[in-house]
């Protein structure tokens, strides 16, 4: 069933105006810029000196602890509706509070002239499976 699935994903029409000109299969196999691949080998090399760091200092326990804490704050998510969920913990615990890119002031949907206010009852029945569609439909 499972191979039906990706047949289906990989026959599919690519539909440029929604998902760039560099989304398909061969995306997802190689990164869109030879330079993106070293920087993140880099910032992987860093985060395993740093555990091996953590773990030399206070043991192997601190790591662990880091690692279930990441694991729950990622999955945290508010009910849709007026608020967005903003995953703060999250973002305190692995440091990209810091971070601050150009998609955090630009693009914002909430900006947009055709935006919608999302509406909770719907979004939770498609979160539970009782309906189908966007969660949240913001665009006509």
């Amino acid at each position: 069933m499972a191979s039906g699935s990706m047949k289906r994903e990989i026959s599919e029409t690519h539909d440029t105006l929604r998902f760039g000109l560099n989304a398909g299969v061969k995306a997802d196999l190689a990164p869109p810029h030879p330079l993106q691949s070293t920087i993140q080998s880099e910032a992987k090399f860093w985060a395993d000196k740093k555990k091996f760091g953590t773990e030399a200092i206070y043991g192997s326990a601190l790591n662990i602890r880091k690692d279930l804490d990441a694991q729950i704050l990622s999955r945290f998510q508010r009910p849709p509706g007026a608020l967005p969920s903003s995953l703060l913990g999250y973002e305190a615990l692995t440091g990209s509070l810091d971070d601050f890119g150009f998609e955090d002031y630009l693009n914002m949907p909430q900006d947009s002239d055709s935006f919608r206010q999302p509406d909770m009852h719907h979004g939770m029945e498609v979160r539970l499976g009782l309906s189908k569609g966007p969660i949240c439909p913001s665009f006509n």
